[in-house]
């Protein structure tokens, strides 16, 4: 739900532990995989995943090819815990100071997850972000979730 015109805040558990959460958070194939909304495909040209590293990520549009990029760069990485990001669009309309905090706990049947997403600037409406980011949740419980036997 929207805090604000420009914050949202989502609540998740998934069955999943920690660790595998977490991981999805910073591995590139799995950020493209889960992270663009529907409808859209992720690719990474650069990542660097250490406090002070980031990445830069496009989503394009599969239906108009239409794409916007943008720069994620990590403020704090707390293993299985807590992840912060700092987010700008390459496009200077979009020109904001976004961040995004992810806490992560583990409940007895997997991980509670928060997302805080700040600053969004004022082109994207909050509930389009919210929208968003329960799309990529639910592509993240996909990727998370499955205990696949044998580790095959």
């Amino acid at each position: 739900m929207a805090n604000s015109k420009n914050s949202v805040r989502l609540h998740r558990v998934l069955r999943a532990p920690a660790e595998r959460v977490y991981k999805a958070f910073l591995d590139p194939d799995a950020l493209c995989r889960w992270l663009p909304p529907y409808g859209y495909l992720g690719k990474i040209d650069r990542i660097d995943p250490k406090v002070g590293g980031g990445y830069h990520m496009s989503f394009t549009n599969f239906s108009t090819g239409h794409s916007h990029s943008f720069q994620s760069n990590f403020l704090e990485l707390v293993p299985s815990e807590r992840i912060r990001i700092a987010d700008k669009f390459d496009d200077p309309g979009f020109a904001s100071g976004m961040t995004k905090t992810i806490t992560l706990r583990e409940v007895s049947c997997g991980t509670e997850i928060e997302v805080l997403h700040d600053g969004l600037p004022s082109a994207i409406p909050a509930e389009m972000c919210y929208l968003g980011w329960q799309e990529s949740l639910l592509q993240l419980a996909c990727l998370v979730e499955p205990e696949i036997p044998g580790g095959q």
